[in-house]
């Protein structure tokens, strides 16, 4: 049985852990949060420390110091992270759903999670091209 049936997010080794991130990217996206109603809306615009072809950082030991706003997910916050996108595995995992059939660790291939379409590749655009202000207008028109 998959260790992700059987073991808790909180029991997982570093390795475990680690190898649930499918590699999509859709949390390195810049996010916008209404102050009013709390939801979150997403856009194109990533994190320029993610390689947008391959959805993984570019830095990823030092992301917290180069990108003071990167957040460390923990079994513990990713509850309260409902801007985590639903094909998320920490946040599937956590709601007590098993992995898409799409997932790396399901489907035995690291690019079935672009196949499926479910990754920011081709979709993305690092914020190094994108002026602040205009970040807006990158909006992604649906949730994911």
């Amino acid at each position: 049985m998959p260790f992700w049936k059987t073991v808790s997010l909180t029991a997982m080794s570093r390795a475990q852990w680690e190898s649930l991130c499918d590699g999509c990217g859709r949390c390195c996206l810049q996010k916008f949060q209404n102050g009013k109603t709390g939801k979150v809306a997403y856009t194109w615009v990533s994190c320029y420390l993610l390689d947008t072809q391959t959805c993984r950082c570019t830095d990823y030991a030092n992301r917290s110091i180069l990108v003071p706003d990167c957040l460390q997910l923990t079994a513990e916050l990713i509850p309260r992270l409902r801007w985590l996108p639903r094909t998320c595995a920490y946040r599937r995992i956590s709601e007590g759903r098993d992995l898409a059939e799409w997932h790396p660790l399901v489907s035995g291939d690291a690019d079935s999670v672009h196949r499926a379409g479910i990754s920011v590749r081709d979709k993305a655009i690092s914020e190094v091209y994108v002026h602040p202000e205009d970040v807006e207008y990158y909006a992604v028109g649906y949730r994911l």
